[in-house]
């Protein structure tokens, strides 16, 4: 097995494991905490609306071009010292981002701030996997889980109340204590095992490989800025999407060929070979987009359709939040007890369910009804995410771990993002559909149309306007209501969609193999 029994850390695994999550809880929150402040960032730098997304775009663009390479970099400068240099960088940029005085500033500290957390995550689960031997390995991927899926959760409420109560600048100054703790903490307790030291020295005089380097940074950084960019400007009505689509493919599939076939690949794509890493790196993908689209979709409808405010949108998600982290632990506890590929199973049917319920919302749904909708759609959430963590490692050499950490959070993240502008496509797109059937059955010879239009006329006409003024605002009551019953249709197609996505994966955890819980490492999997 990849885990090296022959070492062990100095210092307690689960103060380790508590020590790194503390930076990646900071990170996953502000990538969800900055998205309630725009219009308040927008208005106090002067910027457009439209400009001021760049401090999203940005950061998503650079945190997705440092996560693939992120295991190489650990391999060859050392996981701890990758690991505080991620950790410096974020914290010292938040300040930056704290004290912008323009727009384009801002946008270049969030630039180096995604470069700085996009290494984070990665990092912190291969510490993880060399930390727990496999049976523990359950219940530690757990607390990282925690991180990842609750940040999402909070971070609009927080960012929101932030807000509100002081300003903008605050929602990065709040990663200052937080970075520097872990900083402190991390120096002293995290450590590289002797295997990765030997392979540092090793690879200290080796060649660089910066034309894979060089293809995957802008191929990627170019595919990020396609899928963020895509529906704003109407995909490939867009020149300039075409060509960001036409560029990544290309420099994409180069990279694939040119990767495959080196001897020190910056990304190690043959690792997707392996049948546990190949099913979890696919999975992962499907995740992400749920999870993301999801948290997505909720505060959207919330917000557009029943006029709730973005501080109320992000609350009906927090409580979801707390159900995930209980959940974590229940399967951090379960994943030693009973196979975790069924695990895998249960959660993506109570994942589908969950989902599937979100078609009965309606234009007169409550907070407390969306608030417990949203709770029972995450429940089986962390039952595909804990064990799919552990089962990613089964029969990997342990000098791979960093890669297999930055590949699967890659994928994650990539899902996100795809996720994200495939569903807004499709909620476009299907709205259009629904008003063009709603206006077919809106004519003058529609019973229930006419009985609408006269009682809101006869209303209007009782509040002080002509009878010509009413039928005029009914028909434009009757339009605004028709486009509201449209939009609310194409989310419940969306909730429809991605419930029918999960169901057909249910089977597919069993594919995996499970891991072997004695075993000893061979002389080649313990490194070179």
């Amino acid at each position: 097995m990849a885990y090296d029994a022959s070492w062990k850390p100095k210092h307690n695994p689960w103060a380790i494991a508590l020590t790194v999550t503390l930076a990646t809880f900071m990170e996953v929150l502000d990538t969800s905490i900055a998205n309630v402040a725009l219009p308040h960032i927008a208005g106090s730098l002067g910027a457009s609306q439209d400009e001021a997304t760049w401090v999203l775009t940005s950061y998503l663009v650079s945190s997705a071009v440092v996560l693939p390479i992120s295991g190489w970099l650990s391999d060859r400068f050392g996981r701890k010292r990758f690991y505080l240099t991620c950790v410096a960088v974020f914290t010292v940029c938040s300040l930056l981002c704290g004290i912008a005085p323009s727009l384009p500033i801002l946008i270049i500290a969030r630039i180096l701030q995604g470069a700085g957390g996009g290494g984070l995550a990665p990092s912190e689960q291969a510490i993880l996997a060399d930390t727990f031997p496999v049976e523990k390995r359950g219940q530690a991927f757990a607390v990282y889980g925690m991180a990842v899926v609750v940040a999402p959760a909070i971070g609009p409420t927080l960012g929101g109340w932030i807000t509100d109560n002081f300003n903008w600048h605050w929602i990065f100054f709040i990663n200052l204590p937080v970075g520097l703790l872990s900083l402190w903490l991390s120096s002293r307790m995290v450590e590289d095992p002797p295997a990765l030291v030997a392979r540092r020295e090793a690879a200290r005089g080796a060649k660089v490989d910066f034309t894979g380097l060089a293809l995957v940074a802008s191929g990627v950084g170019i595919l990020e800025f396609f899928l963020d960019k895509g529906q704003e400007k109407d995909w490939f009505g867009s020149q300039m999407i075409v060509t960001a689509a036409c560029l990544a493919a290309i420099l994409l599939i180069t990279f694939v060929f040119w990767e495959w076939n080196h001897e020190d690949p910056i990304v190690d794509l043959k690792l997707l070979k392996n049948r546990n890493f190949g099913t979890a790196v696919f999975l992962q993908l499907i995740l992400g987009m749920v999870l993301f689209g999801s948290t997505v979709l909720i505060p959207q409808y919330m917000q557009t359709l029943l006029g709730f405010t973005a501080q109320l949108a992000g609350m009906a998600l927090s409580p979801a939040g707390f159900v995930m982290m209980f959940m974590m632990f229940v399967a951090g506890r379960l994943i030693g007890k009973m196979d975790p590929r069924v695990l895998v199973a249960i959660g993506y049917f109570l994942t589908a369910v969950g989902l599937y319920n979100l078609t009965r919302l309606t234009l007169d749904t409550s907070f407390a009804t969306i608030t417990q909708w949203r709770m029972l759609q995450v429940i089986g959430l962390p039952l595909v995410f804990i064990p799919i963590s552990t089962l990613n490692y089964v029969g990997v050499p342990q000098n791979k771990m960093n890669q297999i950490s930055s590949l699967s959070n890659f994928a994650r993240n990539l899902g996100g993002s795809a996720g994200t502008a495939l569903l807004t496509t499709f909620l476009a797109r299907t709205a259009q559909t629904h008003q063009q059937q709603l206006i077919t059955h809106s004519g003058t010879a529609n019973y229930g149309y006419n009985q609408y239009i006269g009682a809101a006329t006869t209303a209007l006409q009782q509040q002080g306007m002509t009878a010509a003024q009413a039928a005029q605002a009914a028909v434009g009551y009757a339009y605004q209501q028709m486009l509201r019953q449209a939009s609310m249709l194409s989310y419940k197609n969306a909730f429809a969609l991605l419930a029918g996505v999960i169901f057909c994966l249910i089977p597919l955890p069993f594919i995996m193999r499970l891991p072997t819980k004695a075993a000893k490492p061979s002389p080649e999997q313990m490194g070179h």
